[in-house]
């Protein structure tokens, strides 16, 4: 097997979610977990170059970290991982 591994950038905290984003999970059909992944290893999503560059700095300068998804059925969601690293929440942008 060839490849190299993404490892995690930063830590997620205590991971908590809305109960909007819970449902939106739900009503896709789809787990938060690959989102969490994507978003612990640096893959940001949907945002613009100048966000993303926002983001690789907050890693190391220990900054809020958003993260913006949308999911097969269309609904978008936000991941949200705090500057402390105590928690990350999933919530939709709405």
């Amino acid at each position: 097997m060839s490849g190299t591994a993404v490892i995690q950038k930063f830590a997620l905290g205590r991971i908590v979610a809305t109960p909007g984003a819970l449902k939106a999970f739900e009503d896709a059909g789809e787990s938060p977990l690959p989102y969490l992944s994507r978003h612990s290893k640096g893959d940001w999503g949907d945002l613009y170059d100048e966000d993303k560059y926002e983001n690789d700095m907050s890693v190391t300068h220990d900054l809020r970290i958003l993260s913006a998804y949308k999911l097969t059925n269309g609904t978008k969601i936000w991941i949200i991982t705090e500057a402390d690293r105590s928690s990350t929440c999933a919530l939709l942008t709405s």
